[in-house]
């Protein structure tokens, strides 16, 4: 495949391309939600430019515990400057980028961006064509200027409740709000873009972690509503299938393995020669299979102790039942599946480490461009950007020697 260069000035055209390569988006975000959501339209094939303040860079980069390497994983395929937004030059040469761009994206504190003159009202006057994306803890409302983070929105819409045990809430295993929001975010965005090609004009989106958590546990409501009673947390939820959970190989290691319809359960019987059980009445529909989930478990673990792992799952499989080994998330680096057509980017970290990262789950037929894969250094493409936005060297040299760029 073609790597995707920082050359995207023209629009394509071209089915090899990809989708968005042309579109131009400024990104004024921090930490994930919004980084997240220029990450896929970057991977998209948009030129992502991430602002980042001088002199200091993205606090990100220096982030420890979960979210150490979240800087390089959610700034990837993206241009990096640095630009002081405190200061007039910094602001102009902001003014500048924004003038011929596609999208903004920011998350910044409900005001901030007004008050570093990139609001949706200053920047609008500029360039009325521009798609302006806030990604935020809420959306309008009686909890806009509340502080959020993803682990707030988990706690507080009831996702962490669902996730963990009855008696000890537990926030799930990735920001999996953060990327839901910035999902979101990418969403509106190409819905505007979309509209901007009938009206000429951009528009103003907001996207919000509460409501995208909100959106998550939606499901829980309904399910509420249709039965008539509280939703469980998953861990100890009513079973809709008679087999759908984890058991122990021969090996010592962990599958999971979902018997969901009748056709399964006959191919799952005649796999390993049990046409008594097929014949058994405890288990002859789904149903009866739930009520008797207990003794067919006890049956099913017993069969699956003769098997190591790898050869239980590739005959499970190969049956037409779903099943799968309980993983880590180191394990995708290898993965067959993740590997095929450049599904992960090789990718470089400043400490000289590099790891296969996923890409977005999402493929073009008959595209062979990809992005690049790597994420900025801080301030490495601010010459070359200021340069395409017609300021000479000297110009750049007198903005650097005045704190406005880095």
């Amino acid at each position: 495949m073609n790597d995707l260069n920082a050359d995207q000035s023209k629009s394509h055209g071209d089915p090899t391309s990809l989708p968005l390569k042309g579109k131009k988006v400024i990104e004024f975000c921090h930490v994930v939600m919004g980084p997240s959501c220029g990450m896929i339209l970057a991977e998209l094939g948009a030129d992502v430019i991430k602002v980042e303040p001088a002199p200091q860079g993205d606090r990100t980069r220096n982030l420890e515990g979960h979210v150490a390497g979240s800087f390089v994983y959610f700034n990837r395929s993206k241009r990096g400057i640095g630009l002081n937004l405190k200061t007039a030059g910094g602001r102009s040469v902001a003014h500048r980028l924004l003038k011929d761009a596609d999208v903004l994206t920011e998350n910044f504190a409900p005001g901030t961006a007004d008050r570093l003159g990139i609001g949706y009202e200053e920047v609008s006057k500029l360039n009325p064509r521009l798609v302006y994306c806030s990604l935020k803890g809420y959306l309008p409302g009686p909890y806009e200027n509340y502080t959020a983070l993803d682990e707030v929105v988990q706690y507080s819409t009831g996702l962490a409740y669902m996730t963990g045990l009855p008696d000890r809430p537990m926030r799930a295993g990735s920001s999996v709000v953060d990327v839901a929001g910035g999902m979101f975010g990418v969403i509106g965005i190409l819905s505007a873009l979309l509209q901007r090609d009938e009206t000429g004009l951009g528009r103003h989106v907001q996207s919000a972690l509460y409501e995208a958590s909100a959106f998550l546990v939606g499901q829980h409501i309904a399910a509420e509503a249709h039965t008539g009673e509280i939703p469980e947390p998953m861990s100890v939820r009513p079973r809709s299938w008679g087999i759908y959970e984890t058991f122990q190989t021969g090996d010592g290691k962990t599958i999971f393995v979902g018997i969901t319809s009748d056709k399964q359960w006959k191919a799952f019987c005649e796999m390993y020669g049990r046409p008594d059980l097929f014949a058994d009445s405890r288990f002859d529909s789904n149903e009866n299979r739930r009520a008797s989930h207990d003794d067919l478990y006890a049956i099913c673990q017993k069969i699956f102790l003769g098997y190591d792992s790898a050869p239980l799952v590739e005959m499970l499989v190969m049956a037409g039942l779903p099943a799968a080994p309980v993983g880590h998330p180191r394990d995708l680096m290898d993965d067959p599946q993740m590997n095929f057509e450049n599904r992960m980017s090789t990718t470089r970290f400043a400490n000289g480490a590099v790891a296969k990262l996923p890409r977005p789950g999402v493929s073009f037929r008959g595209v062979t461009e990809t992005a690049s894969g790597q994420s900025p250094n801080f301030g490495e493409h601010t010459d070359d950007v200021l340069g395409s936005l017609g300021l000479s060297r000297q110009e750049i040299t007198e903005l650097r020697k005045g704190g406005d760029i880095f």
